[in-house]
């Protein structure tokens, strides 16, 4: 009787633990950084692999967007810093899908020194 539990509570926890890992391999990772007068956007899963498809979603202060553009089919996107107010710094958001989402925050400071100021 203690073997057949033992053996119930076995199966369960590795198809718990089995259903589980495809959700974690398919995070999806933004990062963002200022290169002069552009910031450069990338995206990637967890699993190494670039987004063919997905929308990048430039905040500031607020929540409504001030630029919304498609993420290119290598996972990048970039765009002109002074196209958008960026006094207060500005939030990354990328989408791509099926609940994948992220964002990065670029600080006024991290602006300034990607900027070389």
């Amino acid at each position: 009787m203690i073997a057949r539990r033992a053996a119930a509570l076995l199966a369960y926890a590795l198809l718990a633990f089995g259903l589980a890992a495809p959700a974690h391999a398919h995070k999806l990772n933004v990062f963002a950084a200022v290169e002069g007068a552009e910031v450069a956007v990338e995206a990637k899963f967890s699993n190494g692999k670039r987004p063919v498809r997905g929308v990048v979603m430039v905040k500031g202060d607020g929540d409504a967007p001030l630029l919304t553009m498609p993420l290119g089919p290598d996972g990048a996107a970039r765009f002109a810093l002074d196209s958008v107010d960026h006094a207060s710094g500005l939030t990354i958001e990328v989408e791509t899908g099926e609940a994948h989402r992220d964002y990065w925050i670029l600080t006024p400071e991290d602006i300034a020194r990607g900027r070389g100021e």
